[in-house]
């Protein structure tokens, strides 16, 4: 049954007078009975008895009156629910991020975008930035953050810059490190940011650290500096809760940028177009500019 024989049926059983549903469907009396001799051909049963008086459904003719009048409210819980997508954020938002990022920040960004949106679902991943970009390029996420120097052809939204600082409970400036036998506490990461790290160093000292200790995890460096075991070289990001350590940031003058590390939103111009991913960016955003005007 076309939706135009569902309207007919339905009008008829509503009115049960050919003429006055002729008028609501804007067709002649004749026109409409040969429509309705169609559709009872259709069915190959007769639908409504005619008298003087008026239509009376067939007990046949009720099954397909209901019918008729569950295929039209069906439709329109169906395009109902279409304008609600062109009107809502639906669908899986596929995020893969850093992890030093996904522990510390988007946290709070995700907060905001389910309450905002919550119709969208969220898939998360977490790793370090070339496994990030790996995830983009074999299609795994819609969109990445990553840090530091990324070398991406696709769209590339700069977040924040935060300041990387050696933290401590007893070294309170640079120059200590020199002669302190305090150990260095170093944590896995990729080896662009152990190479910036060591640049660093390297510029600044003549020796390597007489002692080092090296942990697998960001976050059991952070505990171990805390708990005073040694030193670290930490950003800013990582360092809420840890207010009463030593904070020293990595710039001999006012001259000196100092060591400082990136976050990117990256991803490809057609992921960006999906209105779950221009939801997610546009609630990223806000908290980046919040960061900056905090700072």
């Amino acid at each position: 049954m076309t939706t135009t024989e569902a309207e007919i049926i339905k009008i008829l059983a509503e009115e049960r007078n050919m003429r006055k549903a002729a008028e609501r469907l804007f067709l002649t009396q004749p026109a409409l009975s040969q429509r309705l001799q169609s559709i009872e051909k259709d069915w190959g049963i007769q639908l409504f008895l005619r008298s003087p008086k008026g239509l009376s459904p067939t007990p046949a003719g009720e099954l397909v009156i209901q019918y008729a009048i569950d295929s039209i409210a069906k439709r329109e819980e169906i395009f109902e629910t279409i304008q609600a997508l062109n009107s809502k954020v639906h669908g899986t938002l596929k995020i893969a991020c850093a992890s030093i990022v996904g522990q510390n920040w988007l946290p709070k960004v995700l907060k905001d975008f389910v309450t905002q949106y919550p119709d969208a679902k969220i898939s998360l991943m977490t790793g370090w930035s070339s496994e990030i970009v790996k995830a983009l390029y074999e299609g795994e996420a819609h969109v990445g953050i990553v840090r530091g120097q990324v070398d991406w052809k696709g769209k590339k939204l700069h977040l924040f810059r935060d300041m990387m600082y050696l933290v401590d409970t007893e070294i309170t400036n640079l120059k200590e490190i020199e002669t302190t036998d305090r150990p260095f506490i170093q944590f896995k990461s990729d080896s662009n940011y152990y190479q910036e790290i060591q640049q660093w160093w390297q510029r600044h000292f003549h020796s390597n650290p007489r002692h080092q200790i090296v942990v697998d995890q960001i976050e059991t460096c952070k505990q171990m500096v805390m708990n005073g075991i040694g030193y670290a070289i930490l950003p800013s990001i990582t360092l809420n809760g840890a207010e009463y350590m030593n904070k020293i940031p990595l710039i001999n003058s006012e001259n000196d940028l100092g060591l400082t590390r990136d976050t990117w939103l990256i991803g490809y111009e057609s992921s960006f177009e999906l209105r779950q991913v221009n939801a997610f960016v546009e609630v990223v955003q806000d908290h980046a500019r919040c960061l900056y005007e905090y700072k």
